[in-house]
């Protein structure tokens, strides 16, 4: 049996539950921050959990990204438009990605695939 993905979402507007699901269907595990300004909580709900992906929403699609990259580290990549330069971003190595509003089941399914993949799990 393959490992469960941990992923921690963090919405600014206290959505993610679309991407939730998409997560669970692929098999992994979601954790919806909840409340407004969520994703800029990402960084330090991933470090509690020790997650294995956080996925941060915002307009711009990057303070909550950028906050756990400069907090913890965490290999970020932000100001993402589609599920493909997120899962682009998780193909090079990034544990955080920084998107625009995208609460979709397609993006949370796609991104957990994607670290199963290049991490072999």
């Amino acid at each position: 049996m393959s490992k469960e993905i941990l992923v921690v979402i963090g919405h600014r507007m206290g959505k993610g539950q679309a991407v939730a699901r998409g997560v669970e269907k692929a098999g992994g595990k979601a954790i919806v921050i909840p409340g407004m300004a969520a994703d800029m909580k990402l960084g330090d709900v991933m470090h509690e959990n020790n997650a294995d992906l956080g996925i941060s929403f915002c307009g711009s699609g990057g303070a909550g990204a950028l906050t756990a990259q400069n907090k913890y580290g965490y290999k970020a990549k932000s100001e993402l438009r589609s599920i493909e330069a997120a899962c682009t971003a998780v193909e090079d190595g990034c544990k955080v990605v920084g998107l625009g509003f995208m609460d979709v089941e397609d993006l949370g399914q796609r991104l957990v695939e994607t670290y199963r993949k290049v991490h072999g799990e």
